[in-house]
């Protein structure tokens, strides 16, 4: 989340910066810059890929781990259980949060 931030951080200091500079006239990038809009909608996008991608991973390897673990001991199945579900719904908290921030940019 906070590699998202960054970035938005840089998008608008980009922003500012395209919008301090008059463009010469003629030149390839007259009349090209970004909105404000569009580049919310950018950090959104940043914020909920980053924020998606990593528990979706966590929560791949936790439950890959928990059922070769299970293959190789299968009397620990309810010694596990419990504790999978639990890394599993922490690892979603991560995503939801990242939902949450998407939803405060403004």
């Amino acid at each position: 989340m906070l590699l998202t931030l960054c970035c938005f951080n840089h998008l608008m200091m980009a922003y500012r910066e395209v919008k301090s500079q008059a463009p010469l006239a003629g030149s390839p990038s007259e009349g090209l810059s970004m909105s404000h809009e569009s580049i919310v909608v950018m950090a959104k996008a940043f914020a909920i890929a980053i924020g998606g991608i990593g528990p979706a991973f966590a929560i791949g390897r936790l439950v890959g781990k928990a059922m070769e673990s299970i293959g190789r001991n299968p009397e620990s199945a309810g010694k596990l259980f419990v504790p999978m579900l639990l890394g599993a719904a922490f690892a979603e908290a991560i995503a939801i949060y990242a939902l949450v921030v998407v939803f405060t940019l403004k």
